[in-house]
């Protein structure tokens, strides 16, 4: 397995990004209400902005080295707005340095790696698996104009063989759902409840075998709260684990 650093809170002050202080200026949102909440292993940031209103939106950035569009996640995120609960996209920018901005309303919810639910690993998996199928049950296929296949994700493979190899070796598609393309454990919302209550990060979404989305999620229970929870993953999303498919698609995983 290749190793991914997974993202976090910043653990320590952090500079912010021109394009995130002039957006907040223009929209009045004084110093103070500049937050830092996320980091990915690209090194985009994210920060939670208070405006005068009392309204919270959140600005995304991303570095021009980290090679992610995010003008893309704004289209699917408009998409899939008309049919389940995740952000909204406000704003979109790309800068003169390459870098870009993504500015999108609040959603309810905390991330399934906030303490509290690191705290409750069963609960959070759990609510991680139903908010998945909850997911792949709202968004229409036949309407999705986003495609994440294994046959485009192979063809970006990091190694060109192994894409082939994997190609060759893909099981027969279960079932075809509209997949999140990113189903780690911070990109599931949870309410006080214990419920899920939106996604987050969707620049991969597209169409694609369920098991492409679900074999990761349970995973990232194992980088997120150690070993032990998968099993609450597939119980919430109302499934069987299939191992061959878990393995194939957690292989295809670590090749694109």
């Amino acid at each position: 397995m290749t190793y991914r650093p997974l993202a976090a809170a910043p653990e320590a002050d952090v500079a912010v990004p021109a394009p995130v202080a002039e957006y907040s200026a223009r929209v009045g949102v004084a110093p103070g209400g500049i937050t830092p909440v996320w980091r990915n292993q690209l090194g985009g940031l994210t920060f939670r902005l208070s405006l005068p209103s009392g309204d919270v939106e959140y600005a995304k950035w991303s570095p021009a080295a980290a090679g992610v569009d995010l003008g893309s996640e704004a289209e699917r995120l408009t998409w899939a707005a008309g049919f389940t609960s995740v952000p909204r996209p406000v704003r979109t920018a790309r800068h003169d340095d390459g870098s870009q901005l993504l500015v999108t309303a609040a959603v309810p919810g905390d991330p399934a790696v906030a303490p509290r639910w690191v705290a409750q690993p069963e609960r959070a998996a759990g609510a991680i698996g139903t908010g998945l199928r909850a997911l792949h049950d709202a968004l229409p296929v036949d309407d999705c104009p986003f495609d994440w296949s294994l046959a485009a994700r192979l063809a970006d493979a990091e190694d060109p063989e192994r894409g082939r190899a994997l190609a060759a070796e893909a099981p027969g598609i279960d079932r075809l759902v509209v997949c999140h393309g990113d189903a780690c454990a911070p990109n599931t919302l949870i309410n006080e409840d214990g419920r899920w209550s939106a996604h987050v990060d969707l620049g991969s979404l597209g169409v694609a075998d369920f098991w492409a989305d679900l074999a990761i999620a349970a995973w990232s229970t194992v980088w997120n709260y150690g070993p032990g929870f998968e099993q609450y993953v597939y119980d919430g999303y109302g499934v069987e684990p299939d191992e061959e498919r878990i393995a194939f698609y957690r292989d295809v995983w670590d090749a694109t």
